[in-house]
């Protein structure tokens, strides 16, 4: 598989994201479980670039599978 076709566009789909959440929410108001995140505002940028990054990957992942013919898959 060509990795690279995952995780560069899910990185800079994932800074995006990540870009438009933060402007509208402010890190140091979040709340997990009916308890208030007590992380550091970079903690909380950084956890949230790398769960967005996860998220743009997995949909990159899945087009790639659909994409793959039967032939492709049979053959390993």
């Amino acid at each position: 598989m060509k990795w690279i076709q995952v995780l560069w566009p899910s990185f800079l789909v994932a800074g995006l994201a990540e870009a438009v959440f933060f402007t509208i929410v402010d890190p140091q108001q979040l709340y997990l479980f009916g308890e208030a995140v007590e992380f550091s505002a970079v903690a909380t940028y950084s956890i949230g670039f790398f769960g967005f990054w996860l998220v743009c990957a997995a949909s990159s992942l899945t087009t790639i599978f659909l994409q793959t013919t039967s032939d492709e898959l049979n053959r390993g």
